[in-house]
Parts: structure tokens; sequence; C-alpha cells
């Protein structure tokens, strides 16, 4: 058993929000001073927090991140986060077709609960970097191992993914909800913080590689490019929804 793994699981929620929310309010009052200060710059605190916290644990950290790069692991959390990232593709595909058909959803295409996913200063720095740590320990770490004290395990990974997917616009909250069930397996598997941790700097890391290359918009442009992923993005769903399903029912 991990001893950051153990200090992790007792750190409690209103612990943590009580801490968030005095950062809030620190950091909003500041910013009326200055326009360098910015709220979401709480991901960034909350991680100095943790750090804090596993102070006395650094060597059993970098253990159990390296323990993240075993064969088998790695291929393991490869292969969810490319099937993922498939079907958030399908879902914004989704999304963006009942936009269409239906023009009354569109607020809905830019609504969600104000995130600080990203960082004035480095936005890509923050959202592959800076929100995967944040919020694994958030969201897996304190959330989820706090959650499974009061309900049944599976319920307490639906509450968390439901919590994390509304950090989401809506074209991205069911594939939001779907990778955090997911990432809550992988953690819930290995015991191992950092598992879930690389598996979303993975994620976010391909997502804008993705998204920089694609400098002409072909994946939503292109019917050709948009077939193919559509398609890619069935099976993977088929895959997660057949994965989700076989772990869940072996969590205890």
């Amino acid at each position: 058993m991990s001893v950051c793994n153990d200090v992790i699981k007792n750190i409690k929620i209103r612990h943590l929000t009580i801490i968030i929310i005095l950062l809030y309010v620190v950091l909003y009052a500041l910013g009326h001073f200055t326009s360098v200060i910015n709220p979401k710059w709480i991901y960034v605190f909350v991680i100095l927090f943790f750090i804090f916290m596993l102070r006395d644990c650094s060597e059993d950290f970098k253990n159990d991140f390296f323990n993240v790069f075993s064969k088998i692991k790695l291929k393991h959390i490869l292969l969810i986060v490319v099937v993922n990232i498939f079907f958030s593709y399908g879902m914004l595909y989704a999304a963006n077709y009942l936009a269409v058909s239906f023009p009354s959803l569109n607020f809905l295409m830019n609504f969600a609960i104000p995130s600080m996913s990203l960082l004035s200063f480095a936005p890509l720095l923050s959202t592959i970097v800076v929100s995967p740590i944040a919020e694994e320990l958030i969201f897996r770490g304190v959330l989820l191992n706090r959650l499974k004290i009061y309900v049944p395990t599976v319920f307490a990974v639906l509450i968390s993914a439901l919590l994390f997917g509304s950090l989401h616009n809506f074209g991205s909250i069911t594939s939001a909800i779907v990778f955090a069930i997911c990432m809550a397996i992988l953690y819930l598997k290995t015991e191992n913080i950092c598992v879930p941790i690389v598996a979303h700097f993975l994620n976010n890391l391909f997502a804008e590689i993705i998204r920089i290359i694609d400098v002409n918009e072909l994946l939503f442009t292109n019917n050709v490019v948009m077939l193919i992923m559509s398609i890619l993005a069935v099976l993977s769903a088929i895959f997660l929804l057949r994965f989700m399903v076989v772990e869940l029912n072996t969590i205890k």
C-alpha cells in the first residue's frame, strides 16, 4: 500500500473546499488591484497544498510515479486514452449536430460551470500539466475516496464523474464523465494516483497536438475524415461501455 495514497485518502473534502474558497476569495480580491492575479491560479495553489501534505513521502510518490511506466500498465493507459479521444470527437459531432438541428440549444455549446482549467499566462501548460495533476488529486484522490466512506464505491465513482463533467461545456460533458469513470477505475485498480494523472496528462497532450495539427479543421469540415472518426467513435463507445461495465462490476 502506498504511503502517499494513504495521506491523500485522509484529506477531508471540507478542508479542501475551505482552502479553495479562501483562495478564490483572496485571489478575487487581489484581482481588483492588479490584472496579473487571476482566480484560475487556484489549481496551482491546490497543487502546492498537496505537495505540502505529501512532503514526508516524496520518495514513495517517486516510486508510485515510476511504477506507472511498467509495460503492461502503460499500454493499458494508452489504450484507454486513445479510445477516449475518439469517443470525445464522436460526442462533439453529436453536440454540433444537435446545435445545428435545434438552434435553441446553441447557448449550451458554450455553457459550463466556470472552470479553472486555463491559466492566463500559459494555457497549454495549464491544460496539459496543471489541470491533470490538480483535477486527479481533487476528484479521484480526495473526492472519490471520501465519497466511498458514505456510499457504495460505484456510486462514488459516478458522483465524482458527474461533478468532473460539470466543469466541461455541453459538447464535452458526456465524454468528460466517461473519461472520469475510466480514470476512477484506473485509480481504484492500482491504488496509485499517479496512474490517472499520467493518463489525464496524455489525454490532454494528444488532444492539444491534434488540435494544433488540424489547422484546416478537417476533423470538422471534411466528410470523409468525419465519417472515419465517427466510426472510430462508435467502436470506442462500445469498447468503453464494455470496459466500464466489466470493471465496475469487479469494484467493491
